[in-house]
């Protein structure tokens, strides 16, 4: 009778393993461990600080109104790259915290360049950037970030209304620069108040419509869109009345996306009425539908820090003591929002919300 050369089972009848294949396995259990870089020591992910210190290089007057600030390092250094619709995040000798569209050349690394118009029923923030700010002057800023990018598209119709020219300008000639199909259409009160016209005044004079309401009256959104190419992107930066025309006259426009940029925040047309109450304050305050927090709790704590009233920076973020919120921003994570609001934008659901204010 021939041996059985098999290899014999284990105590509980199981076969014994292959210590072939137990090697190949544990070397491939390696390798795969290896290549995953599972054994490096990860260091946790360092934040960038995007704060810098520049000092204005030139100041000039654009329009009635309206003036462009040159930026510089005071050592003339580069500065951090930027696209078209980016902007800075500018804080001011007072303490406050304005957002101004980089309106300059992205290729210039030593300067970059906003333009502020006044508004005499403002904030307060244009009118100390142009009775205080001058040649000279420094100036925190943080950025640059983009809120308001340019998109691939089979072609562009940028429209614009008076300041708001500030991040479709660059938009404009990076589309010129490359070949692209883009055509213009900036209005405004008059051509007096509108900024950039000699530099607009150097593309192509057939693809650039200047329309002051003076001469031409207010356009509606229709008149605004008929320039639109088939499947053309429509970028966008003016008042709200702009915005709103545009918005309801783009379904029957032949532009396939809408991309835009407001000045305020959005009208709130679907908001609930709440209470807030303010703990270090001590007082509770009543939030109507068609009001934010933030302008409640404004008339109430007037240095209460802002800037954007969109829901993009975050310098409103207000920590939550109590309640329950609806965000609406677009700055806050995840874990943030577990105990956080930006009360520019967002809301209570219902109820009463307690603020760290």
């Amino acid at each position: 009778m021939d041996a059985d050369h098999s290899v014999p089972p284990d105590l509980r009848g199981r076969p014994r393993p292959d210590r072939m294949f137990g090697v190949l396995g544990k070397l491939i259990t390696s390798l795969e461990w290896i290549s995953s870089g599972a054994y490096i020591r990860r260091r946790p992910p360092r934040q960038v600080d995007r704060t810098l210190n520049l000092v204005v290089d030139e100041v000039r007057i654009e329009a009635d109104d309206a003036r462009s600030f040159r930026l510089v390092t005071a050592d003339r250094a580069e500065l951090p790259p930027w696209q078209p619709g980016s902007h800075l995040e500018v804080r001011l000798p007072s303490g406050r915290r304005r957002h101004y569209s980089l309106c300059g050349d992205p290729a210039d690394r030593r300067s970059y360049r906003i333009a502020v118009r006044r508004l005499a029923n403002g904030n307060g923030g244009s009118r100390e950037m142009h009775d205080s700010i001058q040649q000279g002057s420094g100036l925190t800023v943080r950025g640059p970030r983009n809120a308001f990018p340019l998109a691939g598209a089979a072609g562009y119709l940028f429209i614009a209304g008076g300041i708001g020219i500030t991040p479709i300008l660059p938009m404009v000639k990076l589309a010129a620069a490359v070949g692209a199909q883009w055509q213009l259409v900036y209005t405004g009160r008059s051509r007096a108040s509108m900024p950039f016209l000699d530099e607009l005044s150097a593309l192509d004079p057939d693809r650039v419509r200047v329309r002051p309401y003076d001469q031409y009256g207010f356009p509606s959104g229709a008149e605004l869109l008929e320039h639109a190419t088939q499947g053309a992107a429509v970028y966008c930066c003016g008042p709200a009345p702009m915005l709103a025309g545009v918005r309801e006259g783009f379904a029957t426009s032949a532009a396939a996306a809408f991309n835009f940029e407001r000045f305020t925040a959005a009208p709130i047309v679907d908001g609930v009425p709440f209470e807030v109450a303010l703990e270090r304050s001590n007082r509770v305050l009543t939030v109507p539908a068609d009001q934010s927090a933030l302008e409640v709790i404004r008339d109430a704590v007037p240095d209460v820090a802002f800037s954007c009233q969109q829901g993009f920076c975050g310098t409103c973020r207000t920590r939550v003591l109590s309640g329950e919120v609806e965000h609406r921003d677009r700055v806050l994570t995840h874990a943030e929002r577990v105990e956080s609001m930006t009360i520019c934008v967002s809301r209570s659901r219902g109820g009463r919300i307690a603020l760290d204010i």
